[in-house]
């Protein structure tokens, strides 16, 4: 297995994986972790990337084509080793492209190219999904990291919280048995701000499928935050463990299967095509802003 990469900018340095191109820590110029401690007591994961799938199928099971397939929650790009294609001192990218391994369970050609790119205190990771096929290309694609709660200022959980650039007023989404319930609840946003606190998170993650917002700042009222973008997809999704130190704030294009969704993969929420010889990309930025 490849040592995972380095790169810096001073004012930040990302430690990036090969396997699953995951980004495992990110880290402030006093070297000050802003991400999970990967505690296994609640989950060891970092940032896996979600892909061909956001979220878990119904009986992990798809339909295609007339054929089934069988996939894991959140694909297969986080368990693969993905190779190193580019690296200088700030920015290094990552490739993964179909195999027999993955043309067993997503008979599709495929190419995802990951870039992570530090520029002072901004860290901005770019998905990019090509379709080197004569077919069009379905897939869904998701950001999962998790970053520290409390940051490692001085505040406390309790003192950490949500804005979002816009009022998110809209009903979100929950989910129920690992699948999208089928009823709404109400926001719990009050405006544009989420207080935060474990009991939001007793059931599991929270899905904002009516997003107003393309960014949201997080962490407490006084010292520094994370700016946190998503110009490029439609959702999103936050989680944590109670008791846990992380939160995960995860933009999505695609989400798991609602609840009885028994359709093609084609016609499953959130799935998008790529035609023949095209591609899509999905970006997300930090930028750690200190008070």
């Amino acid at each position: 297995m490849a040592d995972p990469v380095t790169i810096s900018s001073g004012a930040l340095s990302a430690t990036v994986a090969p396997l699953g191109a995951e980004l495992v820590s990110l880290t402030d110029a006093a070297g000050r972790e802003l991400m999970s401690d990967g505690d296994p007591a609640f989950w060891s994961g970092r940032a896996p990337l979600l892909f061909p799938i956001v979220g878990r199928l119904n009986g992990d099971r798809y339909r295609i084509d007339g054929a089934e397939y069988t996939l894991p929650q959140h694909g297969f790009a986080r368990r693969m080793d993905f190779a190193v294609t580019a690296q200088s001192e700030d920015h290094v990218r990552f490739r993964l492209t179909d195999n027999p391994a993955t043309r067993a369970v997503y008979p599709f050609a495929f190419v995802l190219e990951m870039d992570f790119a530090l520029e002072a205190a901004a860290l901005t990771m770019t998905a990019t999904i090509t379709n080197p096929g004569a077919v069009p290309l379905p897939a869904s694609f998701g950001y999962h990291p998790a970053f520290a709660w409390p940051l490692p200022y001085g505040a406390a959980k309790e003192e950490h919280r949500i804005v979002f650039d816009q009022d998110e007023s809209a009903p979100i989404r929950v989910i129920a048995e690992g699948l999208i319930a089928p009823e709404t609840v109400a926001s719990p946003v009050e405006g544009r701000t989420l207080a935060l606190s474990d009991a939001l998170f007793a059931d599991d993650a929270l899905i904002w499928d009516r997003l107003e917002s393309p960014s949201l700042h997080y962490g407490a009222v006084d010292g520094a935050t994370l700016e946190i973008a998503f110009p490029d997809t439609e959702w999103l999704g936050m989680w944590t463990k109670p008791g846990a130190a992380f939160l995960c704030i995860e933009p999505w294009a695609g989400m798991a299967d609602p609840q009885g969704f028994d359709g093609d993969f084609r016609d499953k929420p959130g799935v998008f095509e790529i035609a023949p010889g095209a591609s899509r990309v999905f970006r997300m930025m930090v930028r750690l802003a200190e008070n």
